[in-house]
């Protein structure tokens, strides 16, 4: 079981990153290397430091006000094995749980085999913002993505109805 992450910070109340308050985790490294990313330092898989999912857990817990914990990057899936045990934790304590992910939905359960843990830490995400981000779509008018073609899935309900699922958020 892995219980670090490497990260490239962590934002301990954020509004921004998904409804309510949220404590926000930044991967460090991304393959995507999306052109004018928001989160171009996040890119090397060399930079960052680590931090046990303990630490962030506590952090989360000495904040009454937190409704969830969102999970950007980088690239989370790259880490899935952390983030699956962070998220499992967070969820049992009754944490709703959003990440980003450069990678579709599509592809992350298309590949799951050859991923280790990439379905099973899709299985805890109750919103998935998934998609590059592409400077082509960029529209500063939406709503938690900055491309048009990022989408804000509910998984849970993708799951139970096997089509994509747009999220009410």
């Amino acid at each position: 079981m892995d219980t670090k992450l490497r990260v490239a910070g962590i934002i301990k109340e954020s509004i921004v990153d998904g409804p309510g308050i949220r404590l926000v985790v930044f991967a460090q490294g991304c393959p995507h290397n999306c052109e004018d990313c928001h989160n171009p330092h996040t890119h090397s898989f060399n930079g960052g430091s680590f931090i046990d999912i303990e630490e962030i857990l506590n952090e989360m817990r000495n904040n009454p006000l937190l409704d969830g914990i969102t999970l950007s990057g980088g690239e989370p899936f790259e880490q899935a094995n952390a983030f699956t045990e962070l998220s499992k934790r967070a969820k049992k304590e009754g944490y709703n749980i959003i990440s980003y992910t450069g990678y579709t939905y599509e592809y992350i359960v298309s590949h799951s085999d050859e991923k280790n843990k990439w379905l099973e830490f899709l299985e805890k995400i109750d919103i998935l913002i998934d998609g590059r981000f592409e400077l082509s779509k960029k529209n500063m008018l939406l709503k938690y993505r900055g491309s048009e073609n990022q989408r804000i899935i509910d998984v849970k309900k993708t799951f139970q109805k096997d089509i994509i699922q747009i999220a009410d958020i």
